[in-house]
Parts: structure tokens; sequence; C-alpha cells
């Protein structure tokens, strides 16, 4: 895997498996999401990537990966604008909600912590809620929610993710049940430290990067496409009797 977090032309998944498969992914245009949105276009999915941003969208339209990719502007926090984008698809076989925000300090100012957690964890909340009629239509529906290694423990300067994170890993549980009925498996991953524009003040650090590898038992950062592999696997035929579960992708960090 290269460093920009692209899969490799030997790691190709079987395009068999996500041909014809509808995808949505939330926070799809930067960071992880987009490595997942890169991913699923690279199985051979029909991929809708929604993002906040249009300078993030920009970037990814030069990008022959994205070449058949279907760009939405979308605010998870905006229940409206949610319902509208996911009654808008012709249909829906796969959501992963990676849309996410991190304030690290802020969030110990209660109107932060609102903000973070209305983002992460209700923002997850109504994408699933809205998508759960298109899914069971799919009959082999399939979500990923994005957790956290802060969904195992805490962190002092991000209180609002951490509690968001912990929510998002019992959400998944609760949601795996309720949604079983209607065929659709919901499961989580939870990385650890990857290197995205959201970690990229901490590896500029020697002073705050040095005791994070030193705890990695791999002894370095992930890359996106490493977390972008383990949602595919969630999302594969390989994982069908999977669900309600939360996969680790920290390199050994929350073991040590």
């Amino acid at each position: 895997m290269d460093q920009q977090g692209t899969l490799p032309d030997n790691s190709e998944w079987p395009s068999g498996w996500f041909a014809g498969k509808r995808v949505l992914v939330t926070g799809g245009t930067s960071g992880i999401g987009a490595a997942v949105s890169r991913a699923f276009l690279r199985g051979g999915a029909t991929v809708t990537a929604a993002g906040i941003a249009q300078s993030e969208i920009d970037i990814l339209l030069g990008e022959p990966d994205f070449a058949t990719a279907s760009f939405k502007l979308l605010d998870v926090r905006d229940g409206v604008a949610v319902n509208a984008l996911i009654a808008g698809l012709p249909g829906l076989d796969v959501l992963v909600n990676c849309a996410g925000i991190i304030r690290r300090g802020d969030e110990l100012d209660p109107a932060v912590f609102d903000q973070v957690i209305d983002v992460n964890l209700s923002g997850t909340m109504r994408c699933c809620a809205a998508a759960r009629p298109l899914l069971s239509r799919s009959g082999a529906g399939a979500i990923v929610n994005l957790a956290s290694m802060l969904s195992i423990f805490g962190g002092g300067l991000v209180p609002g993710y951490a509690a968001s994170k912990g929510g998002i890993s019992q959400l998944t549980k609760s949601l795996a049940i309720a949604y079983a009925p209607d065929a659709i498996r919901v499961n989580a991953v939870a990385p650890g430290w990857i290197a995205t524009p959201l970690t990229e003040p901490l590896r500029a650090d020697p002073a705050r990067a040095n005791p994070i590898l030193a705890r990695t038992p791999l002894n370095r950062w992930g890359i996106p496409a490493e977390v972008a592999s383990a949602v595919l696997y969630l999302c594969s035929p390989l994982a069908s009797f999977v669900t309600g579960t939360t996969l680790v992708v920290d390199g050994g960090y929350s073991i040590s």
C-alpha cells in the first residue's frame, strides 16, 4: 500500500463481490471515507460519496479512481437533507458512515461537546434510520459505522469524540439486533492512529508522535486503505454471519 492510502494492484477485491452493489459513503470525500469510496469503486461498486465540502469533492474529481463516482454535498446534522439524499437513491446495498469531526481541547466546552455528538453519533443514527428501508429492499444490506480506539478508552482532550465513538459501538450492537429482521447486518470498524489530515498535527510533532509509535506494536501509523479493507471485509460474503461487531484496526495500540 502506498502512503496515499490507495489499494495496490495486487490487493484488489474480487469484483464479483461488489459489482452492481450500490454504496453510500458519508464523509466519503476525505481521509478514511475517501479511501473507503475508492476501495468500493475499485471493487466494481456504484458509489455515492457524500461530503461536507465542495473543495474535497473538487480534489477527487481529478482522480481516475473516482471517474464513475457520484458526489453529493451533505451535512449529517441536517435530518431533512439526509432523508432527501437517501430517498433520492435508486437503491442501496451498503451504507458506510464515515462523517465525523474532532475538536481537541475545545470539547470540554459543553456547546462544542454537543456539536461533536451531533455529527458523529446522531449523524450516524440519522443516516442509518433513513437508509433502513432501501437496505431492507436489497435483501442483504450492510451498514458499517466508523468507531475508534477511543470507543475502548477515554481521551482527556476529546470527551465529545470519545463519547460519540463509544456510543457508535453500542449503537452498532443495538441496530444489529433491530435491523436483523430486515436482513441488514450492522458492524463497525475502530481505527487507531491513521495517517490522515485529521492526525497531521500529531504526526508533525515528534514529542507527540514518538510516544504513539512506541506504544503501537506494529511501530507505524496505519493508512486509510487498511481501514477500508476492514470495511470491505465486513460488507463482503466472507462476513455474511457477522453482525454487531466492532473490528479494531489499530496496529495493536489498544492492547499494549
